[in-house]
């Protein structure tokens, strides 16, 4: 006995059904958490062959790597991500009369931790 896609090929009616029903459309709403808006993009060909190349690789689509990456570059940067540094980038330098070699010369480091 023939199955659908051997009796039309792979096309028609029930093909339509089998694809609808396998893809992400196909899911009814459940891939989603919330109604997405669509938009339309143009990339140069080498940024549209990393995407898809990244989305190849992550096994899923290239909406889902642009929206990731959108995420990560839009959202605001909470106060507890980065590095010591980041957080006293701007105290730098600020405080006068202290030795230039205070946190790397070993006679001011002496007792540091005991």
């Amino acid at each position: 006995m023939k199955t659908g896609a051997e009796r039309d090929g792979g096309w028609g009616p029930e093909a339509e059904n089998r694809r609808r029903a396998s893809g992400i459309a196909g899911r009814n709403g459940r891939y989603y958490d919330t109604d997405m808006q669509t938009i339309s993009l143009k990339l140069p060909g080498d940024l549209l062959a990393q995407l898809e190349k990244e989305a190849k690789a992550r096994g899923v689509t290239k909406s889902l790597v642009v929206r990731d990456s959108l995420e990560k570059a839009l959202r605001p940067r909470s106060s507890s991500v980065g590095s010591c540094y980041d957080l006293a980038r701007d105290l730098v330098g600020t405080l006068k009369g202290l030795p230039r070699d205070l946190a790397d010369n070993p006679k001011y480091l002496e007792g540091l931790g005991e």
